[in-house]
Parts: structure tokens; C-alpha cells; sequence
């Protein structure tokens, strides 16, 4: 198993540093949230995403990709009626493909929950269209730089739309592209009824990418959630993805939560 973090983990501090508390803590991979580069990608100079990767490279880091593609953005939605919002939403896709090729990564997570929930009167059917109208020319593009959008079920605290997995392989069909496969995130999938075994034996030949985390927001580990089972079905499946620690409150400190995640991933999933 391969071992990642995301870096808004360490978004306190400067990219070197991210990579350097990342490498500190025993990861190979780091996992970039855009808007902890800047507020708008286009502006981010060929100069300082030579820097980015070289400063990755430094400390021994692969960058993986992307994720919370749509956080902290103003103008796109997945699902939207208006063929405006769309044809812009599909557009930014692209520019993060671009984004993401430049630092050598490979996965696209697209979860960005306030950007695809259903509004009051959306139909539902119409709605699962128009993602996939969206999702087929992004990934059609994301294919031309060997980038792969993989889909993320999250729970119905966070959207009303695309809460489990076979909700969202059903999109994933749907669009029927090789680069739109599904993403796996413990957080999530401890909302869902099946077992964290069972959701990743289920959609063995659909899962592109995994985060590991709780439901408290802290790292694997750090809450009631036993990750065994998950791990156990991903080495029955052989799965060659990444681990990618994911957490959403920073307490003790990021370093902490750093370390202490990849001491349970290294109990749990080698």
C-alpha cells in the first residue's frame, strides 16, 4: 500500500513545508486541494508549479492529484438547470486537468458537496443527466492527460445527491468513460448500511482511489471506526491505488494527527 496526505492538512504553512511535515510523518504521496495553492488556478505560473514539484521531489513526495475540486469557488455545479453553469462548470474541469497534469498527478476526486445537491424542484432523473453531460467531456479530457475523475458518494449530512456508492456507479455507468471510476472515503462510507468490506468487494472494479479517515473528522484510527475490514477486502482485491489521509479538524496539530494516522494505516493496511 502506497501512503498519501492531503495538504490542507498543513495549509498553515507554506508548500515546502507541507512537504516537509508530510515526509517528516513517513508519506510518499501528497494530495493537493486547489485553493490552498491559490484563489484562482489559471494565475499559478508555469514557474511555481516547477517549484511545487520540485519541492515535492525534495522531500521524496509523489503529487498524486487533485481533490475538493470545486471548494471555495464561485459559478460551477454539476447538476445545474442552467446550460450556462454548466458549460462553465465543465470548462474549470478542464483548467484543473491542465492544473493537475503540470504537477504529475493522476486522480481528480470530485466530491465538492454544495456544488452538485439538488435545489428544491430539480427532478432527479434530469439531474443524473445532466452530470453525466458534465462528467462525459471532462472525462474525455482528463483521458488526454492520463487523469482519471474518480466520483465520491458522501453523506446525506453533506448533499442529497450521489449518497452511496451504488448510487454513484450508476453515474459512473451512466457516462461509461474508463476515466470516470469511483472514489471510496471511510468517512462517508460509515454512513452507508453495507460494511466497509462489503462496499469495497461490491465495486472492486470501479474503485480508482481511497481516503482513509473517521466520521469525527480526524485521521484512520483516531475515532470508533475499525478500518480492517476495508483494508482486508482492498488486499483481496489488489488494489495498486493510494491511501490518501483525509481529515477535516486539525486538534492536537496537523502533525500530530500526521503522525498518528500513518502509525494506524501501517498497523491496518500493510
Amino acid at each position: 500500500m502506497k501512503f498519501a496526505i492531503c495538504n490542507e492538512t498543513f495549509q498553515d504553512r507554506s508548500f515546502f513545508n507541507q512537504c516537509q511535515a508530510a515526509e517528516a510523518a513517513g508519506y510518499t504521496g501528497l494530495e493537493i486541494a486547489p485553493f490552498t495553492l491559490s484563489g484562482e488556478i489559471s494565475e499559478i505560473s508555469d514557474a511555481t508549479i516547477a517549484d511545487y514539484r520540485q519541492a515535492a521531489a525534495d522531500h521524496g513526495l509523489e503529487i498524486i492529484g487533485l481533490h475538493w475540486l470545486l471548494a471555495k469557488t464561485e459559478g460551477y455545479h454539476l447538476t445545474s438547470p442552467e446550460d450556462a453553469v454548466r458549460e462553465a462548470t465543465i470548462d474549470y474541469a478542464k483548467q484543473l486537468a491542465d492544473l493537475c497534469a503540470a504537477l504529475g498527478g493522476k486522480i481528480m476526486v470530485w466530491g465538492s458537496p454544495q456544488q452538485r445537491s439538488l435545489e428544491d424542484g430539480w427532478d432527479y432523473v434530469d439531474s443524473i443527466e445532466r452530470a453525466a453531460n458534465v462528467l462525459q467531456p471532462a472525462a474525455e479530457y482528463c483521458a488526454t492527460h492520463g487523469i482519471t475523475i474518480a466520483m465520491e458518494p458522501l453523506a446525506a449530512a453533506e448533499t442529497n445527491f450521489l449518497n452511496t456508492a451504488e448510487e454513484t456507479v450508476r453515474l459512473i455507468e451512466l457516462v461509461e468513460h474508463p476515466n470516470l471510476r469511483l472514489h471510496l472515503d471511510v468517512k462517508a462510507m460509515s454512513s452507508e448500511k453495507k460494511g466497509l468490506g462489503d462496499l469495497v468487494r461490491d465495486n472492486a472494479k470501479h474503485i480508482a482511489h481511497y481516503h482513509a479517515n473517521d466520521p469525527n473528522l480526524l485521521g484512520p484510527g483516531m475515532g470508533n471506526v475499525d478500518h480492517t475490514p476495508a483494508s482486508t477486502a482492498l488486499k483481496e482485491i489488489d488494489y495498486q491505488g493510494w491511501i490518501s489521509v483525509e481529515v477535516f479538524k486539525y486538534d492536537p496539530s496537523p502533525d500530530e494527527i500526521a503522525r498518528q494516522s500513518m502509525e494506524y494505516l501501517q498497523k491496518v493496511y500493510l
